[in-house]
């Protein structure tokens, strides 16, 4: 069998990161991406992958309400702080901030011009604000309780403004007058939502009185009040050109009725959690979900049930429900071959995830991840688009482990353990429960399929009991989950069982647990074959290797183990994790394995070398979870940080890559050469620039400097580079300066940039601060060595001139002045030029001769002097 090739690296792709922890939401006028509140700060989310396009941080200030200009181009946020801010979406930067209600603004809306931003606040009062500047144009006050929404008419002939308070009314309000001109008084409780029909004449208003009234806004009447026995969250007017409305009104064909001038179609959704469509005409309810999407719960609080929101969508996109789970449902309206309405979920897009505690890759091609969190339910997710294509609901305790097979006849399996102390076979596609087991009097913490055979699966307890199950008597009625049967069980260990593994041929399991133990059991009995000793924590992994005859071990004494199966005895150790390992893996046919820590850390390890060749920090929390592609070794890892990150073989790519560069270095280089021989240096500069060669770039500049002919292209070369390169060149300068040998270079570089580029140019790039400061010190450094030198060089000159080495500088004055008055002299007499300079040498040289005459007298008589010395002495 030919070897696989080593992995080296991997790339990592976030996938699925929390972006919405409840509360205000805003939909983009094309649909296209959602601006959402997750925590302290705004989440802007692309619609079709939930993946984050942005990030806007609010400044630890809790956010209570939303809303986009209708060009999606501003967002409006409000938070507990009362402090309203708009942000630029292109810039992500707030462009003005500024303070009007005395209490939290619970909503806002928007003018269709986006000249007005209208917000309601729990101060009992409206207010309308100029968006250009920030300015409070009109001040409404009149409710009675806080105000939870507004709503400007969308027709700008009808300057009016809707506002929604938990007083029970719904106050109109005239922009032009500036006074209320009408207070509808209808319902009983709450007023949630607010929408206007197709022709603006009609306004729709629902509470959790469980009825929708429809208002005429002629005479602000009240013209009809359907009863929805539902508390409700949202109604949504539907408009003609619309999928929903032309299937609609064939339905009204068939049937034989004749559509009326006054009705209005509308959809409610609510604490049910399902989606309705009502007909104003009779008040009739012309569609109701059979089956509601909403993530059932165990929680007997009613309020985290059912929906909380719902927008329609443009054109043909359908309708996104929000979940009280954090949960954005997209349904899109299908006519099915009967000729009945149905609504599709064609979209799941989590916003919170909680804590990631366990996962693995399903399906025939590992085309969907299978994710336990902190809930009862198991998300499946579509891995190509990150949708969570469906859930998995009937634990009625936190699910706490799963594991994935797919059987011989080509049939998924996923297999739960819970803290209901009971596991659950679930079917894939059918998305029903097969089967449930119970025995254990403990959460199970671990369970895994058989790997060969697939015909039963082990579970872990925290009883310290391992139970192994049997899948015969299955059948394909998913009506009702047959009761599955433990063909072994034992008492395994002391403490919880954290890890189980079933070996390759399906003869042995492994299971780990807090005792700091892990012990190998033959199956189908459970015999015990050996104890694993020697962690100094708990054991929190085990595995078996898909080659040899060993175990893999991840503990909380931040080691990793690897051990013989025949004698139990450790053959490897490898440290590296700064906490707790979680989780370690097989790759590459046992040669590789990939481990999980509580560091946040994913490291990928060598086997036989015992090294560690890859660490990847991408998570900010503990890695819980680890699962490995069996076909395509793809990784993805999750965290009790809520993140979800897919891990790609990158390997070959980067093989292919570092290959290409070489070979583009290599022309490069050559190129850079013949540029310096042809003396091109404006071509060499961008060349050095490129190669990031400020070696070669130094000789550039160094050959200008002495070559001042060369310096067009020098200026040639700088102009034509970028901030970042301008930024470059400064660190290179900057290395240069630092040595007394290249600072005259640096220097001329420097004069050569100051005179090309403004100050102002100079002072925007980012760090150029730090860097002058650097050149700065040095070049004092420079100019004080100078002053000294030229200090030291007027006392050589002092000394030699009082040594008669040199001649004075004012004798050589003097003399050039005589010279010149005799010329001068002779000028005027009209002689030739020839004669007085004869004349000049001939004196020169008399003068030299006395000088020699000079040295030499005193010379001997220093002579002289020291013989009478000696004699006296």
């Amino acid at each position: 069998m030919a070897s696989l090739p080593l992995k080296k690296n991997y790339r990592c792709v976030p996938s699925l990161q929390q972006f919405y922890s409840g509360g205000p939401f805003a939909v983009s006028s094309d649909g296209s991406f959602i601006a959402c509140k997750c925590g302290e700060s705004i989440k802007i989310v692309d619609s079709l992958d939930a993946s984050i396009r942005s990030t806007i941080e609010a400044d630890l200030d809790e956010v209570t309400a939303l809303a986009l200009s209708p060009d999606d181009s501003l967002l409006f946020s409000a938070g507990h702080s009362r402090q309203m801010r708009i942000w630029d979406l292109s810039t992500l930067k707030c462009m003005r901030s500024w303070k009007g209600h005395e209490g939290p603004v619970m909503g806002m809306a928007c003018h269709p011009s986006g000249g007005l931003l209208a917000t309601a606040g729990a101060d009992r009062r409206v207010l309308v604000w100029d968006v250009d500047g920030s300015f409070c144009t009109h001040y409404f006050k009149g409710h009675k309780g806080v105000v939870s929404s507004v709503l400007f008419h969308p027709d700008p002939t009808k300057q009016l403004l809707f506002s929604a308070s938990d007083d029970t009314t719904v106050h109109v309000w005239d922009l032009l007058t500036k006074k209320c001109v009408a207070t509808l008084n209808g319902h009983n409780s709450t007023v949630t939502s607010m929408a206007l029909s197709e022709d603006g004449w009609t306004l729709l208003t629902a509470g959790r009185d469980k009825v929708v009234i429809l208002w005429d806004l002629h005479d602000y009447s009240c013209m009809k009040t359907v009863t929805t026995y539902e508390v409700l969250e949202a109604v949504c007017a539907i408009y003609s050109g619309t999928p929903l409305s032309s299937y609609l009104g064939s339905c009204k064909k068939q049937n034989g009725k004749k559509s009326g001038l006054s009705e209005t179609c509308f959809i409610t959704v609510g604490d049910r959690g399902i989606v309705r469509i009502w007909n104003s005409e009779g008040a009739v309810c012309l569609y109701e979900q059979k089956s509601s999407d909403v993530t059932p719960s165990s929680d007997v609080d009613e309020s985290n049930r059912g929906f909380t929101a719902a927008v329609m969508l443009p054109s043909d996109k359908g309708l996104l429900c929000v979940t009280a789970d954090q949960e954005f449902l997209l349904y899109s309206p299908v006519k099915l071959p009967e000729g009945t309405l149905e609504f599709e979920l064609s979209k799941r897009l989590v916003g919170y995830n909680d804590e990631i505690v366990d996962m693995k890759f399903a399906g025939d091609e590992e085309q969907f991840l299978a994710v336990a969190t902190n809930l009862e339910q198991v998300r499946v997710y579509d891995i190509a688009s990150m949708s969570c294509s469906y859930v998995l609901a009937g634990h009625t305790g936190i699910v706490l482990c799963l594991d994935t097979c797919v059987l011989s006849c080509g049939k998924p399996l996923i297999v739960t353990g819970s803290k209901d102390n009971t596991v659950r076979l679930w079917d894939s596609e059918s998305k029903c429960c097969l089967g449930l087991g119970i025995g254990h009097m403990g959460g199970i913490g671990a369970i895994a399929f058989s790997k060969k055979r697939k015909d039963f699966f082990v579970s872990g307890s925290s009883d310290c009991t391992i139970k192994v199950w049997s899948l015969d008597g299955l059948s394909d009625n998913t009506e009702k989950p047959v009761n599955l049967k433990a063909k072994a069980g034992v008492a395994a260990h002391d403490k919880d069982i954290n890890s189980v593994a079933v070996a390759p041929n399906d003869s042995l399991v492994c299971s780990g647990s807090q005792d700091r133990t892990a012990c190998v059991w033959r199956l189908p009995d459970l015999v015990p074959v050996v104890v694993l000793k020697g962690h100094k924590r708990g054991v929190w992994s085990v595995e078996f290797s898909p080659v040899d005859q060993c175990v893999i071990t991840a503990s909380g004494d931040k080691t990793i183990k690897i051990w013989a199966i025949s004698d139990g005895s450790c053959l490897k150790t490898f440290e590296g994790h700064t906490s707790s390992v979680l989780r370690a893996s097989f790759l590459t046919r046992g040669t590789q394995f990939i481990s999980s820590g509580a560091d946040g850390l994913v490291k990928l390890w060598m086997v036989k070398t015992d090294e560690c060749i890859a660490t990847y920090d991408q998570h900010d929390n503990k890695v819980y979870a680890l699962a490995v592609g069996k076909k395509t070794e793809m990784l993805a890892t999750g965290s009790s940080d809520a993140v979800i990150n897919m891990w790609y073989d990158c390997t070959a790519s980067d093989k292919e890559e570092a290959f290409r560069r070489e070979e583009e270095g290599v022309l490069k280089n050559q190129e850079l050469e013949n540029a310096v021989l042809d003396a091109d240096f404006s071509k060499a500069i961008q060349v050095a620039f490129e190669l990031r060669r400020p070696h070669k770039l130094y000789q550039c500049f160094s050959e200008i400097w002495r070559k001042r002919e060369t310096e067009k292209q020098m200026e040639k070369a700088l102009l034509a580079l970028g901030e970042e390169e301008i930024k470059l060149l400064f660190e290179y300068v900057r290395e240069w300066n630092t040595k007394p040998k290249l600072c005259h270079v640096a220097h001329f570089v420097l004069s050569k940039v100051f005179n090309i580029l403004s100050p102002t140019t100079i002072n925007e790039i980012k760090g150029i601060g730090e860097i002058l400061e650097g050149l700065l010190s040095y070049s004092q450094r420079h100019f004080s060595r100078m002053d000294r030198h030229e200090t030291n060089t007027y006392l050589v000159n002092y000394t030699l001139t009082g040594m008669s080495v040199i001649e004075p500088e004012t004798d050589t004055r003097v003399l050039d002045d005589k010279s010149l008055m005799h010329s001068s002299a002779d000028d005027a007499k009209g002689t030739l030029i020839n004669e007085p300079e004869d004349e000049e040498r001939k004196s020169s040289q008399r003068l030299k001769e006395e000088a020699a005459t000079k040295k030499r007298k005193s010379k001997k008589s220093k002579d002289g002097s020291t013989c009478n010395k000696k004699v006296k002495a």
